[in-house]
């Protein structure tokens, strides 16, 4: 291991608790994976263990994050008739990867600074928080793919960004919308103060 590997390493080393293992599981994981998986906050020592157990370097046989993702049970199998989705049954199955990515999520949704948390709660605010649980632990195993197939570091600052576009879109799209719906100065302050104290 590099020096510069050590001092990633160290950077983000995951900070021992009742249930970590009798081993340095962070530079084992680091020196197998060639990244540092814990640099995710959310991410523990139990669903690293699975991936080291379950998965290893199996994980380059998916081609791209999605199938890994739908291999894990975390997409939806939509089902279309007619322009429509009907049904959006996500495969069943006791995938202890895709288990241990559930938890994460649930525990990220309740962090208050995580660069995840904004798109956890959108999801919760529009279809609830066992969705918004599924849809991040998605979100989770395509940033793993990503960091397993090649090796690189977790880029934080990736998924802030990422998350700031995607919030610029759908505000574009409330915008045309309340445009469209040419509403007056009274329902407006109506509507901006009760979603105000939702948020409360």
């Amino acid at each position: 291991m590099t020096a510069d590997e050590q001092k990633q390493l160290k950077t983000h080393r995951k900070r021992a608790g009742k249930h970590a293992p009798g081993f340095n599981l962070s530079r084992l994981a680091y020196q197998y994976f060639r990244t540092d998986l814990f640099a995710v906050s959310g991410i523990s020592y139990n669903t690293v263990l699975c991936l080291l157990t379950s998965l290893g370097h199996d994980i380059h046989k998916f081609p791209n994050a999605k199938s890994f993702a739908c291999w894990l049970g975390l997409v939806p199998n939509n089902k279309v008739s007619g322009g429509k989705v009907i049904s959006n049954r996500r495969p069943s199955g006791r995938n202890t990867i895709a288990k241990a990515l559930r938890h994460a999520a649930n525990s990220i949704g309740n962090q208050k600074d995580h660069e995840l948390t904004p798109f956890f709660k959108r999801i919760a605010f529009k279809k609830g928080r066992i969705a918004a649980i599924i849809a991040t632990a998605r979100k989770l195993a395509v940033i793993i793919w990503n960091m397993l197939t090649k090796a690189e570091a977790y880029h934080k600052e990736r998924v802030e960004v990422n998350g700031e576009k995607q919030r610029a879109v759908q505000l574009k799209h409330l915008d045309k919308k309340l445009h469209a719906l040419q509403l007056s100065k009274e329902e407006l302050d109506r509507l901006v103060a009760k979603h105000s104290l939702s948020v409360t």
